[in-house]
């Protein structure tokens, strides 16, 4: 059986670090993509002491409503269109502005005075070059907000604040800074600022400001490029895993699976895994990559590497050093959890751990420990 269990206290304990990091900042918790593949309906139970969380559609804004959200939303690409501006205001939505459109649909159809998308996010572009106004653009833009009566939060994103010693990030942080000195002397002191993702809450704790949006963190990855999750004491939210279907010896000089990429040296003890690509299991992982065989006995685990190419519904892994009541028929597998992290899977996959997450398929049966 293909399982992935969700542990919301893992993922309180996360939020937690977080606060432990930035004490002096609202913390908008990032649940977009499903809560990065985790399950939003799983996951917003442990967030309730965070101050709003982060989504990318309406969509997801609408079903974190109906599950019963009732703080802060922040719609972090804001609106699409004129419509959703007007149902965003429907249901006590914050957007993000960062082009001109929008902030002309936010001046056309202002919200309620006590309407939580009376708050708006003003995205500058500090140099990621994605989303956001030019500093001159966005002064102008905050202006014209105020004077409609909109409170603002100055927001920007930065583009390698896993690596600290980027030149990009001081530079992105100095025309943060300026701009929102610049507001906050031309138009108002109550302007808020929001610089830092998961990557910036670890590594410039001294740029924190109002507002912190993790994401990645709080699902128990490392967001940054020199400490492990381990490292920042950060716990797993997801565990996959999947069990032995059938075991083998594959002679010396015989190959394994399509492309016969591997060739086995000596007789080999294998063992077929039930979960592959049309799991979510990266179909290229490297010569490192492991997998945790469960004793189900003593409920130790065990290192094994995968060998031969992932295919859509099954690994092969070498099970040589185990003995013939550990690897047997049934035998729970770990794929990623407490060991490999995905933060390793991913590595040895050559991709982010955001992407492992947020696409797993459905096939997974899913459990949710209690919080």
């Amino acid at each position: 059986m293909r399982t992935i269990t969700i542990q919301p206290k893992a993922l309180t304990h996360n939020l937690n670090q977080v606060k432990k990091l930035a004490p002096h900042s609202k913390i908008l918790a990032m649940v977009k993509s499903n809560a990065y593949g985790h399950g939003v309906a799983a996951i917003l139970p442990a967030l309730q002491q965070a101050d709003g969380i982060g989504v990318a559609t309406l969509t997801e804004a609408f079903e974190a409503r109906q599950l019963g959200w009732n703080k802060t939303i922040g719609l972090v690409e804001g609106a699409f269109t004129a419509d959703e501006w007007q149902q965003a205001i429907e249901h006590d939505i914050g957007c993000v502005i960062h082009h001109k459109p929008q902030l002309e649909w936010a001046l056309d159809n202002i919200p309620p005075a006590d309407s939580a998308s009376r708050v708006v996010w003003i995205k500058y572009n500090t140099g990621m070059n994605r989303l956001g106004f030019n500093a001159e653009g966005v002064i102008t833009a905050a202006k014209r907000l105020h004077e409609a009566g909109y409170q603002l939060i100055l927001a920007t994103h930065f583009a390698n604040a896993d690596d600290h010693d980027h030149p990009l990030n001081a530079m992105q942080i100095q025309r943060f800074t300026d701009v929102l000195n610049t507001l906050k002397e031309d138009i108002s002191a109550d302007i808020k600022g929001s610089l830092c993702n998961s990557a910036g809450i670890v590594n410039f704790s001294a740029h924190h400001h109002d507002w912190v949006r993790p994401g990645i963190i709080l699902y128990g990855s490392s967001p940054v490029i020199d400490k492990s999750a381990h490292e920042l004491d950060l716990q797993p939210v997801m565990s996959f895993s999947a069990q032995i279907i059938a075991l083998q010896t594959v002679s010396a000089n015989d190959a394994i699976g399509y492309g016969s990429s591997w060739t086995a040296q000596q007789d080999t003890k294998t063992a077929l895994v039930s979960v592959g690509y049309g799991d979510g299991y990266p179909r290229v992982v490297n010569a490192d990559a492991y997998v945790t065989v469960i004793d189900a006995d003593s409920n130790q685990g065990y290192r094994c590497s995968v060998i031969g190419r992932v295919a859509m519904d099954m690994i092969v892994i070498d099970v040589s050093a185990l003995s013939e009541d550990i690897a047997l028929l049934n035998s729970k597998v770990i794929l990623w959890g407490d060991a490999p992290r995905v933060d390793e899977v991913a590595t040895h996959a050559d991709t982010l751990s955001y992407e492992l997450l947020c696409r797993l398929s459905i096939r997974p049966k899913r459990i949710v420990d209690p919080l």
